[in-house]
């Protein structure tokens, strides 16, 4: 699978620039699990952390749906892996887990956070969680942080994996 990777640009609009810098960074993950068997994928970072690759791409689909369908669109639907039995499932149930199903949910999610984004008429609109409002700039921001920081994760995963470094 080849994954398109698009340097955000140096000078752009607030908005335009926060969805470069998120779609690079969703992309980034993509490109550090390209290449990859699906036991490559589950391959957990140092035993018995819970760590892997395939856990990321699960994790980062629930906080593209919590932020956005649920927060910013005021869907209260269920998230694709957390429960109340099991709120680390993202994580934790990787071992029998569906590859081709776990991306394709990040996909999806991916795809509706840009619908929601693209919907708000500014930065400013904002969601409801537990009696807080979040702005869009916001949720933008956090998804930002929360991208480069489980990428750096996933650059010490994928060395350890294969020694794939910089990808």
């Amino acid at each position: 699978m080849t994954v398109e990777r698009v340097e955000p640009p140096l000078v752009a609009h607030e908005r335009e620039m926060l969805e470069a810098w998120l779609d690079f960074h969703r992309a980034t993950l993509a490109v550090k699990c390209a290449g990859l068997t699906d036991g490559q994928l589950r391959a957990r970072a140092v035993p018995p952390a819970s760590l892997s690759l395939l856990g990321l791409v699960r994790h980062m689909a629930e906080g593209e749906h919590q932020w956005f369908t649920m927060v910013l669109g005021g869907e209260q639907i269920r998230y694709p892996y957390y429960t109340e039995d099991n709120p680390d499932a993202d994580f934790d149930d990787v071992d029998g887990a569906d590859v081709a199903e776990a991306f394709e949910t990040w996909r999806s999610a991916c795809a509706s956070a840009r619908g929601w984004a693209a919907a708000a008429p500014s930065l400013d609109v904002t969601g409801t969680q537990d009696g807080r409002e979040f702005s869009l700039r916001w949720i933008m921001v956090h998804m930002i942080e929360e991208y480069a920081r489980h990428n750096g994760h996933a650059d010490l995963l994928r060395q350890r994996i294969d020694g794939a470094v910089g990808v």
